[in-house]
């Protein structure tokens, strides 16, 4: 919503609901919109230069206009959908209670290794030494595609705050491919007290991408080729086997360096994940196909008019529909993804990882030694 553009279609297109959230002023369906944004600072602190990404969840189109008046005096909204201020994350933190002490303020993709609070390059080594005297405004952290919560559960600094799963808004066909299962009434409160209380009673669940699919997720140097385990990178000290120079560290390292809690911890009160695979993906797999091809997309669209979502093919459809609309393959493949059972090639430097339901995606660098990964 910080674009002045899109902050005027909104105030044009959206009206209030009883809920607390906004709908369409002309349409008929239940979709329910919560004005939200992401944004980026850019700043030294502690004697280093950090580049940070944070959501910001208003309560009101009326907080987003004074929100974004605010903004717009300390940089150019305009220049882009998520605008760069030079302030840290603390002093943007500051600005938003003292506007709206209901503003959510949640660090996003929190180990990227760029632009992320707990990234390798540009982030800290705790949200603590990030956010200082507005740690408690924060109300919770988003794992990014290349984590999950299993991952987050390692990091006792974490413990306060929700964990949330959401999708990347770069085109329609991606959003909702990570999201949050909430069982409360749909309005502004039960969100804010859900988030910001950790309430896993009404918080369900998440729906994750397996995180091996995310492009940062093992260290790595794609102009190389090559791919390191996180316990490989640590042996070469961050360097590229191939042309010695430093590689791009991964999520799954970032944790191992920060942890302090074995691999497979779980929390007592851990909010549970669902991992699912992109239903053309599995399609496509199934159908010995790419994705984007007219067979897949046909069956897709068949599929989901009858089950009404995506989301209710991958996670709820029986398993003797599936065979009746589909056949056994895909059948068989979405049991296998709802099981667990696929074989994973993990994402790197920016190139997005493999998941395979029937077979091995493929072979990993010969120069890194690491063999595929087994069945999740």
């Amino acid at each position: 919503f910080t674009h002045p553009q899109h902050a005027q279609d909104l105030a044009d297109k959206l009206e209030i609901d009883p809920s607390g959230f906004y709908r369409l002023r002309h349409g008929d369906n239940d979709v329910r919109f919560v004005p939200t944004a992401e944004v980026s600072n850019m700043f030294k602190q502690n004697g280093r230069g950090r580049r940070v990404h944070t959501l910001i969840i208003a309560r009101s189109l009326e907080s987003v206009r004074e929100i974004n008046r605010a903004l717009a005096s300390r940089g150019n909204v305009a220049s882009d959908g998520r605008p760069i201020f030079g302030f840290s994350v603390k002093h943007l933190c500051k600005l938003l209670r003292e506007i709206d002490p209901e503003t959510l303020v949640i660090p996003a993709h929190i180990w990227t290794p760029w632009f992320s609070v707990l990234g390798e390059r540009s982030g800290f080594d705790s949200l603590a030494e990030c956010f200082e005297d507005e740690l408690s405004f924060i109300s919770g952290v988003e794992t990014g595609l290349s984590s999950d919560p299993e991952m987050n559960w390692r990091l006792s600094q974490l413990d306060p705050f929700a964990i949330i799963s959401n999708s990347d808004a770069h085109s329609p066909a991606k959003v909702g491919r990570e999201c949050n299962a909430f069982r409360a009434p749909l309005t502004w409160e039960s969100l804010r007290d859900i988030l910001r209380n950790r309430d896993g009673e009404r918080f369900r669940f998440t729906v994750e991408f397996f995180p091996e699919e995310g492009k940062y997720h093992w260290p790595g140097h794609a102009a190389c080729g090559v791919v390191l385990s996180p316990e490989r990178y640590r042996e070469l000290q961050g360097r590229c086997p191939v042309c010695h120079k430093p590689v791009t560290g991964g999520v799954a390292s970032r944790v191992e360096m920060l942890a302090d809690r074995p691999l497979g911890y779980r929390p007592p009160q851990a909010v549970p994940s669902i991992h699912l695979v992109p239903l053309d993906e599995v399609l496509g797999e199934a159908l010995g196909k790419k994705p984007t091809t007219k067979p897949v997309q046909a069956l897709w669209d068949r599929l989901v008019e009858q089950a009404e979502s995506e989301m209710h093919v991958l996670l709820f459809a029986p398993e003797a529909a599936l065979r009746d609309l589909a056949g056994d393959r895909v059948a068989e493949a979405v049991m296998k993804m709802r099981r667990g059972e696929v074989s994973a090639i993990p994402g790197y430097d920016g190139v997005y990882g493999q998941i395979k339901i029937f077979g091995a995606p493929g072979s990993i660098s010969q120069v890194t030694g690491v063999p595929q990964l087994p069945l999740l």
